[in-house]
Parts: C-alpha cells; sequence; structure tokens
C-alpha cells in the first residue's frame, strides 16, 4: 500500500543519487512528488533549499528541508521504519552503509574523472587516481556481493539501491555513448550484471531508471512558471 504523504523530492532525471532515494521510497510505499532540475541550469531553484546547490533535496510535509541522499534515506527510514531497508542490527548497519559508501565513492570518482577530461589542460595523475578509485570500488563491490540475489540478507535493502543506482548510471553512460571509468563492468563481473539485472526486474527500479535532460520541456516549465 502506497503512503499519500505531501512530500516532494527535487531530483535530476540521470541522478543516481535521486535514484537511491527514490528506490526506497518506492519499496517502502512512500509517494514522493518529483520534482526535475537542472542545478546549473539559470533557472534553477536549488539554491532556495540547499545552501549546498546539490541534488537531491527532500521537501517534508513538515517543512523541513532534507539534502544529500544518505541523510535523506536516514531520514525515511527512521521516519518510515517499515518495511525496513536499513538493518536495525549493529552489523547489518554497518554492512548497508559500506555498500552505500562504497557505491557513492565510485559514483563520485567516476564524475570527478568525467568532468577532468573536459578540461583543456587534464592531470594524468589526477585522473588515473580517479579511475583507480572507480575500478577498486567495483572490484570490491563484486567480490562482497559475491553470486547473492540481494546483497544483505535474503531481501532488498539500502546496499542494493546504492548498488544498483552506480551500475545504472554507468549503464546509461553507456548508452549515451560516452567513455567512462568502470564502462566494461558487465565484461568484468558478470555475476555482478546478473545481480543488477535482477534487480532491474523490481517495479522500484524499472519506474527510476535515469533519462537524460529534455532541456526543451525544462525551459519551457520555467519559462511558464
Amino acid at each position: 500500500m502506497t503512503m499519500e504523504m505531501d512530500m516532494q523530492l527535487i531530483s535530476a532525471t540521470p541522478s543516481p543519487w535521486a535514484r537511491k532515494v527514490r528506490i526506497l521510497a518506492i519499496e517502502k510505499g512512500i509517494a514522493l512528488e518529483v520534482i526535475n532540475d537542472i542545478p546549473w541550469a539559470p533557472e534553477t531553484c536549488v539554491p532556495q533549499y540547499n545552501p549546498l546547490e546539490k541534488l537531491p533535496i527532500l521537501l517534508t510535509d513538515d517543512g523541513d528541508r532534507i539534502y544529500e541522499s544518505r541523510l535523506i534515506v536516514e531520514w525515511l527510514e527512521r521516519r518510515f521504519p517499515e518495511p525496513p531497508m536499513i538493518p536495525a542490527d549493529d552489523e547489518g548497519y554497518i554492512k548497508a552503509k559500506k555498500f552505500e559508501v562504497l557505491a557513492d565513492g565510485t559514483l563520485d570518482a567516476m564524475l570527478l574523472a568525467v568532468f577532468e577530461m573536459t578540461r583543456k589542460h587534464v592531470d594524468p595523475e589526477w585522473e588515473a587516481r580517479q579511475v583507480r578509485k572507480v575500478d577498486g570500488g567495483l572490484r570490491e563491490i563484486a567480490r562482497l556481493v559475491g553470486d547473492r540475489h540481494f546483497a544483505i540478507g535474503d531481501g532488498i535493502s539500502l546496499a542494493d539501491a546504492a548498488i544498483g543506482s552506480l551500475l545504472g548510471s554507468l549503464d546509461f553512460s553507456r548508452e549515451q555513448q560516452r567513455t567512462v571509468p568502470g564502462g566494461n563492468w558487465r565484461a568484468l563481473y558478470p555475476a555482478l550484471a546478473i545481480y543488477f539485472d535482477r534487480l532491474e526486474e523490481r517495479p522500484s527500479f524499472r519506474e527510476t531508471r535515469p533519462i537524460m535532460f529534455d532541456f526543451d520541456v525544462m525551459n519551457r516549465a520555467n519559462q511558464a512558471a
């Protein structure tokens, strides 16, 4: 059953961090109104809600503003504890958060490397370090997941939402014909690919697959506002 709450998630259609939050909310049956924004566009609303000017941002039903995906998922878990997406026991909690740190850190390094590639004067040592982080993060995630259906225990958790958002972002970049570190992850880690493809069959993953910004539509919406 879906809980109808007056909450909004300011997001970006390709954002893996927003996708992680949306997956968790759908699995919990929490209805979020998704507002898509382009944070670097002149008309963006992001600075009004987050002084760090980053997405995603959760506008809660009591008027609060929660930003940064890790804090948002903690807030949702505490406010809506059933069904649990973060194990309550210490060992399970640390495992889930470890997967989240690995997935988010790998994403950070991947995007930093991509941005560096667009510069006129690329620092090869700095770029190589980011690529090593991506390779190391994927290798460790694949090792920890192994051939299991879920990253932790017998059901979906925050760990799966975080890992799936990372892997979905890598696949999305390939579909956009962009060369990114870790883009060959499926060939390197076939068991991880099987694990991810199973996740992608879930409604929460199907409904949140990344899509590229529709700049024309968003510009018209901004002009109309």
